[in-house]
């Protein structure tokens, strides 16, 4: 045998030894951690982080008129915008032609009309209560007919970016109804993420999902719940899935609509391999829902340009959309034409009225804008995605909790049950649809009522 031949053979003896190191390690499930900081604080500089108190209290939505009319003057002085290319639609991004239309319709019509909108707002009970040194606003929905408490199901619904609880306006009345369909009524309680809406963001850095997990937990503790469901999509799906795996013993329930698997090298290793046949894992009529693997991935390379400037940068670009309502109304309805549908690019009005009214759309945005929380709300992409927050490999532990999952033909990134339950490892239900996509609760929200409704009456023991 030459030289040459044994250096070879030597050399990849060695990668594959430093390669199977590198697997074993990986493939390691961390472990939960014992000690969760309860009281961790996150408010100003020299605040008590055992000062909060207990209080509940009420809060409702109102600003003078003065702020209605600087809006209003802002939306007068529309900068100088490029106009489209000839038939591009939404394909370079928010086609101008149409956020005139809309800023327009802003300016007028829904601000003269903004004493309407904010009592819509109101419609519900809001309130705030002190948590780890932070301001936590949440919607408290609850039916005024039932009154037996074995009758009452605890659920905890979290919203996402760029969304609010503007998207559970129209499934909440359903939830707190007592229908035909199940035998108990749901007291929600809807969040404003920290630094979301009127929450208060945190005053350092470090308050990643995992940390939010926490707080979401207090707050139900608050309220009287050491027990209950869950539900979420987007940054809702992913702290969610946290709670399952931080307090599994605690949550009845976790119900997504953005259904991730673990972060493992194996699970990487099953989306290869389901790649290349997908027929011999998936059901046939579901395989379009993941594959082909490339083309999905290329359409999240397309939709995300956003994520990698929000995970790096969050602040510059904050900046560029702080007191700039014209700038933050395209960068959200952006967001809501094509996580919707990515089709909708094709559309010279983006399809944003297929589903949406242009009202609740703009709720949604006057939200950010009069809280002045874009910035705050950004950086949980930051701080998600920090080297800290990574090495904890929250996702690489499973989790019994009982789960479900949603799926909508066209959100952004969900994996196939084969994955999924590596990391659900009670995964009861799994219901595909063939239309719907990132705002299912503001786009459909029959259809996952009716999803969720499916999944408790599976566990709901009166």
């Amino acid at each position: 045998m030459g030289i040459v031949l044994r250096i070879a053979i030597i050399l990849i003896g060695i990668l594959l030894a430093f390669a199977y190191r590198a697997i074993q390690e990986l493939s390691v499930t961390p472990r939960v951690p014992k000690n969760i900081e309860f009281f961790e604080y996150w408010g100003p500089t020299g605040g008590d982080p055992y000062g909060d108190g207990l209080d509940v209290h009420p809060f409702n939505i109102s600003y003078p008129s003065t702020v209605i009319e600087r809006l209003r003057q802002q939306l007068h002085d529309v900068p100088s915008l490029a106009p489209p290319l000839e038939d591009t639609a939404f394909d370079y991004g928010f086609n101008s032609d149409r956020l005139m239309e809309i800023v327009k319709y802003w300016r007028t019509d829904y601000l003269d009309r903004w004493a309407e909108r904010e009592a819509y707002l109101n419609q519900f009970k809001h309130y705030k209560t002190k948590i780890q040194g932070l301001d936590i606003h949440f919607i408290r929905a609850q039916s005024t007919e039932v009154r037996n408490p074995k009758r009452i199901v605890p659920l905890l619904m979290m919203h996402g970016w760029p969304g609010s609880v503007r998207e559970f306006y129209d499934i909440l009345p359903k939830l707190t109804a007592m229908t035909n369909d199940k035998q108990y009524v749901f007291d929600v309680i809807v969040p404003s993420l920290p630094g979301y809406g009127w929450s208060q963001a945190a005053s350092r850095p470090g308050l990643a999902p995992s940390k939010i997990a926490v707080i979401m937990k207090n707050l139900m503790a608050r309220l009287g719940y050491r027990r209950f469901y869950i539900q979420g999509g987007d940054w809702g799906a992913a702290i969610g899935n946290l709670m399952a795996i931080l307090f599994e013993d605690d949550i009845l329930g976790v119900h997504l609509n953005m259904c991730l698997g673990s972060g493992s090298p194996m699970t990487i290793v099953k989306m290869i391999v389901a790649d290349l046949a997908p027929k011999y894992f998936i059901e046939e009529e579901f395989i379009d829902y993941y594959h082909p693997f490339w083309p999905r991935n290329h359409q999240l390379i397309v939709e995300g340009g956003y994520f990698n400037l929000q995970a790096s940068k969050p602040d510059t670009i904050g900046i560029a959309l702080q007191n700039n309502p014209i700038g933050l109304l395209a960068y959200i309805l952006e967001k809501f034409s094509t996580w919707t549908n990515p089709a909708n690019r094709n559309l010279p009005d983006g399809g944003l009225e297929k589903y949406f009214s242009l009202d609740a759309l703009l709720d949604n945005v006057m939200i950010y804008y009069l809280t002045n929380s874009i910035t705050t709300s950004q950086r949980l992409y930051a701080e998600a995605f920090s080297i800290v927050e990574l090495s904890r490999k929250y996702e690489f532990i499973p989790t019994n909790v009982p789960a479900a999952c949603a799926k909508f033909r066209h959100e952004l990134m969900q994996h196939p049950d084969w994955i999924l339950k590596e990391h659900f490892t009670n995964l009861l239900q799994s219901n595909h649809y063939d239309d719907g996509g990132h705002f299912a609760a503001m786009q459909l929200p029959d259809v996952l009522y009716n999803d969720i409704v499916q999944f408790v009456n599976r566990l709901y023991v009166r």
